[in-house]
């Protein structure tokens, strides 16, 4: 069975997933201030359902940036945002030009380091996933490079109605992609669309 491979992503209506300068103290960057992920935390009920979809998946694939806001070699005592019991409860694959041992979590969780490629991550992801779903977690670059390379089923935006301005726009330089939308739904601080993503013909 192949697996279903998707990307939930944050995003403002003039289309960054985050702002310029990010560090460890603003993750996002300048100007976003939590205002892209209120919806994730104010209003979890009313976005339970998207809530629950980003962390059903059976492996994982996410850039260094999203795990972590340092550059270079590891500093090993970083051990990813999310505390001991990160959300995922699945292996989760990330890319990254420096090699680092698996770091096992709580809850399932185990944090693969890939240094050769997005291809390779796939095909460790698919491996550990056994025809589950997986997850492409971002950042902006890792989803484009999936994009650009026909490899995602679904793109699942969660547009926040905020303007930020500069920093990472996720679908910069992608003029060859077509998407088809397949769902849509708004709340009080976020509109959930997911789109089909078409594959060129023979591709």
């Amino acid at each position: 069975m192949a697996s279903l491979i998707s990307s939930d992503l944050a995003v403002s209506l003039d289309g960054f997933v985050a702002g310029p300068n990010q560090t460890l103290e603003k993750p996002f960057g300048d100007g976003v201030d939590g205002r892209l992920h209120r919806w994730m935390f104010e209003a979890r009920e009313d976005n339970a359902a998207e809530l629950k979809a980003i962390v059903a998946h059976k492996a994982y694939i996410m850039g260094r940036n999203m795990f972590s806001p340092g550059r270079g070699e590891w500093d090993t005592s970083w051990r990813g945002w999310w505390g001991e019991d990160p959300p995922y409860h699945a292996p989760v694959f990330v890319l990254t030009h420096h090699k680092r041992d698996p770091l096992p979590m709580q809850g399932g969780t185990t944090f693969h380091f890939v240094t050769d490629g997005i291809d390779s991550a796939l095909r460790q992801a698919k491996a550990a996933a056994g025809g589950g779903s997986i997850g492409i977690a971002g950042g902006a670059n890792v989803v484009r490079q999936y994009l650009q390379a026909g490899a995602i089923d679904e793109l699942r935006l969660h547009i926040a109605p905020v303007v930020i301005g500069a920093g990472e726009r996720l679908l910069d330089g992608l003029v060859d992609l077509t998407l088809e939308p397949i769902a849509a739904r708004h709340t009080p601080l976020v509109t959930h669309v997911r789109y089909r993503v078409l594959r060129k013909q023979g591709a």
